[in-house]
C-alpha cells in the first residue's frame, strides 16, 4: 500500500523532473520579486539571485540522479541478461 503511493511522488522520466524544475522556478521567481520589493536595491537583487540559483543547482541535481539511476538499471539489466545466458 504504502510502495503504491510513494511511487506516486517518484520522479521517473527527465519529463517529469523538467516539470518539476520549471514549478521550482516559479515559485522561485514569484519568491525573489517580493524579496526585491521588501529589500530595494543590491540586497534584494542578491536574494533574488539566490532563489533562481537554488533552482538551478536542484535541477542539476534531479536529471544527474535520473541519469545516474538508468545507468544502473541498464547494468543490473545486463548482469541478470548474462546471468540467464
Amino acid at each position: 500500500m504504502f510502495a503504491r503511493i510513494r511511487r506516486l511522488f517518484t520522479i521517473k522520466t527527465r519529463v517529469e523532473a523538467f516539470l518539476i524544475i520549471y514549478a521550482l522556478a516559479l515559485g522561485a521567481v514569484e519568491r525573489g520579486s517580493v524579496y526585491l520589493t521588501q529589500y530595494p536595491g543590491f540586497g534584494g537583487k542578491l536574494l533574488f539571485l539566490a532563489c533562481t540559483g537554488a533552482v538551478f543547482m536542484a535541477g542539476g541535481k534531479m536529471l544527474d540522479c535520473l541519469k545516474l539511476e538508468n545507468e544502473k538499471r541498464a547494468a543490473e539489466a545486463e548482469a541478470a541478461a548474462r546471468t540467464l545466458h
